[in-house]
């Protein structure tokens, strides 16, 4: 009888098997099972194990040879170019500035409402916009209001483009020195530096009235504390402005979704811009938004011929800033704040400026300390106070 352990008839012993056995004594054909069977029936019955481990292990073996010649794209780049003794990676371009600096200006007061600081002197920069300039790659210079002229203007030319910030101050000594600066990233421009400016919601307002040649042009809105669409000119060019670079399903939830912050209680409005042959010849509207109660208002505009670009809004604080409610967490407001921050970066790229790196480490901000005042709830999660001796 066939072994239980053999289930494929083709395993069993044969005939000639079954009679050589059966001619044994009992005892004797034990002893032949643990004997003359192991090297006649064993044998055969491994073949059926070991033969396909060994064309198995055989194909692992030509698989893992076969997988250790692929090379991966940049592997192959690689050895081309060790092939040739060219260099892997290519020379960056001479005519970009990888190490860009910013200069940020500073607006009066603690930011707290003399919270943090009540020296009459004293001035600070919300801390949310040196994390949104250091996100695309650029270190930040302070541009303190109310330093003296001459100092103020040594640090703008260590700098490779200028921000604006929010705040409230339109009069005075901060008036004059926007005024100032703006004249002279103009000159910057034309004398051939490509020098770009952001002006963020007052620094918007203050550049209004500076171009405009009229600090009355301003109108009351009621966006404050409120997220926004942003609605796009019929057919504006946006090619080379700061929504160039915007992938296309992006630039579409712009208009649909609430993904800009707005803060602010004073803008102007697509009519009176219009009116002011100033503000048409300096800038190209871009995008509009709409208040509280409904009162259409300028959100973004481009100029001309410059790489000055304002914004109504805050493209800071989606990712940076956490004191109001209605500030725009998503994934798709964080990638609005990367993809303005980006642009602004490349364009500082653009500056032909090489300050010396001894007077740039001199002056950066790292050789100050941010303010935590997030627990107030509200304002401004973080602040550099800057105090004049």
């Amino acid at each position: 009888m066939p072994s239980p352990f053999l289930a494929n008839p083709a395993l069993a012993p044969s005939s000639s098997d079954r009679s050589s056995s059966s001619d044994l004594p009992r005892g004797d054909s034990m002893a032949a099972g643990s004997s003359s069977s192991s090297p006649s029936r064993h044998p055969e019955i491994w073949n059926y194990f070991w033969i396909p481990l060994l064309i198995s292990f055989s194909k692992e073996l030509a698989l893992a040879k076969a997988q250790s010649g692929i090379l991966l794209p940049g592997q192959l780049e690689n050895e081309a170019a060790a092939s040739v003794g060219v260099p892997s990676c290519p020379a960056a371009d001479p005519k970009l500035n990888f190490r860009p600096v910013i200069g940020i200006l500073s607006h009066p007061g603690d930011g707290a409402s003399g919270r943090l600081n009540n020296a009459s002197n004293a001035s600070y920069i919300a801390a949310s916009y040196v994390k949104f300039v250091e996100s695309a790659g650029a270190r930040v210079i302070p541009l303190i209001y109310n330093e003296p002229r001459e100092v103020l203007f040594e640090k703008l030319n260590m700098v490779n483009g200028v921000l604006f910030t929010g705040g409230w101050a339109k009069t005075g000594l901060y008036y004059e020195t926007v005024e100032a600066i703006f004249k002279k990233v103009l000159a910057k421009n034309d004398a051939g530096d490509h020098f770009p400016l952001y002006a963020i919601c007052l620094g918007f307002e203050l550049l209004t009235m500076i171009i405009s040649k009229d600090k009355s042009i301003l109108e009351e809105f009621n966006a404050a504390d409120q997220a926004s669409t942003l609605q796009f000119i019929r057919n504006a060019n946006i090619e080379g402005t700061v929504f160039h670079r915007f992938p296309p399903d992006l630039l579409k939830k712009l208009s649909t979704d609430c993904l800009v912050m707005q803060n602010h209680h004073y803008g102007i409005s697509p009519e009176r811009l219009m009116q002011n042959t100033d503000l048409t010849n300096f800038f190209k509207v871009l995008t509009t938004s709409s208040d509280g109660d409904n009162q259409v208002y300028v959100s973004t505009v481009q100029a001309h011929n410059y790489p000055v670009t304002a914004f109504q809004w805050h493209p800071e604080k989606n990712a940076f800033e956490w004191g109001l409610s209605m500030i725009p967490h998503s994934d798709d407001a964080i990638q609005v704040t990367q993809h303005v921050a980006n642009f602004f970066v490349s364009e500082a790229r653009k500056s032909v400026n090489r300050a010396s790196a001894r007077k740039v480490l001199d002056n950066l901000i790292y050789n100050y300390s941010p303010t935590y005042c997030g627990k107030a709830g509200k304002g401004y999660d973080e602040v550099y106070i800057f105090s004049r001796l």
